[in-house]
């Protein structure tokens, strides 16, 4: 099976989001290089709604680009679904989406998209890994990401960690419990505006 990432963008205190779910400036380095995630410039990402593409700092497309070209399914807590509306059905990266929630898909929601439902999280992961295959299952950082991790099932932590302090917010392991011990960093790699850091969980 392959390999469980939890991974997002975060302040330098470890929030993902403000107390509105606002990111602020955390994506900005999408945006303040010239480099395009993929050579050719073929693949899309951007779901800010500019109908612009990504450009960013040399170092930090040629470790995102490689990333997320790996990704197969994305997991993502039922809050976020609903503050994209599942990026209408078009996922930032992979061709599957798991989405953790009591709450059914929205009736008539986007039927030709591979959105899957799933109540809890250790379903949310055996789904997502059986829709992988050997590529990477990447769950999306906050409350879901760490009640994934505090189950056991993640393999690696990734950050992209952002000079700003927030003060308050939502936490990048969201309300986790308990220790949890990482290797590494085994990958380290300053872009402009952005820390890009990976770790393994220690079992």
């Amino acid at each position: 099976m392959g390999t469980v990432i939890m991974h997002n963008v975060m302040s330098v205190d470890g929030f993902i989001a403000d107390d509105h779910d606002a990111v602020g400036p955390l994506h900005d380095w999408y945006w303040n290089g010239d480099t395009p995630i993929t050579p050719d410039d073929d693949q899309d990402y951007d779901h800010s709604g500019t109908g612009g593409r990504f450009r960013m700092s040399k170092a930090s497309a040629e470790y995102v680009g490689p990333i997320w070209a790996s990704i197969g399914v994305i997991v993502m807590g039922r809050t976020l679904f609903d503050l994209v509306n599942g990026w209408e059905g078009r996922p930032p990266a992979g061709d599957h989406v798991v989405v953790v929630s009591h709450r059914p898909k929205p009736e008539g929601w986007h039927p030709e998209a591979s959105y899957h439902f799933a109540g809890d999280v250790t379903a949310a992961v055996a789904k997502a890994q059986e829709l992988a295959g050997d590529r990477v299952v990447s769950v999306n950082a906050g409350d879901v990401g760490g009640q994934i991790l505090a189950a056991g099932l993640v393999d690696e932590v990734a950050m992209d960690v952002v000079p700003v302090v927030f003060g308050s917010g939502k936490r990048y392991f969201g309300r986790v419990d308990g220790r949890h011990l990482l290797a590494g960093p085994h990958v380290v790699v300053q872009g402009e505006g952005v820390l890009h850091l990976r770790y393994k969980v220690r079992r």
